[in-house]
């Protein structure tokens, strides 16, 4: 996956960042709307995270499968995803 997929699926995607992220709010999630540089900066503001750090685990999460990405909270399934959480 490219960060221009999780920009166009936003919707989508915002429920696995929400997962994976906990600590971000929807407020967060709102203003990144899928930006890659304003979305290292909530979790980095929300986590206490160098922006290395940040960057390395958004790194991650796009090249992650979809099913493990979502570690802090419930499992994520087809239609949560549809859904948007």
């Amino acid at each position: 996956m490219n960060w221009e997929q999780i920009e166009g699926n936003w919707k989508q995607m915002k429920g696995l960042v929400a997962k994976k992220w906990g600590k971000l709010t929807e407020d967060d999630l709102a203003v990144a709307k899928g930006n890659r540089q304003l979305l290292e900066g909530r979790i980095q503001e929300r986590y206490g995270i160098a922006k290395e750090i940040a960057e390395k685990e958004l790194d991650e999460f796009l090249h992650a499968d979809p099913a493990e990405v979502a570690k802090e909270g419930d499992p994520v399934t087809t239609e949560t995803l549809k859904q948007g959480l």
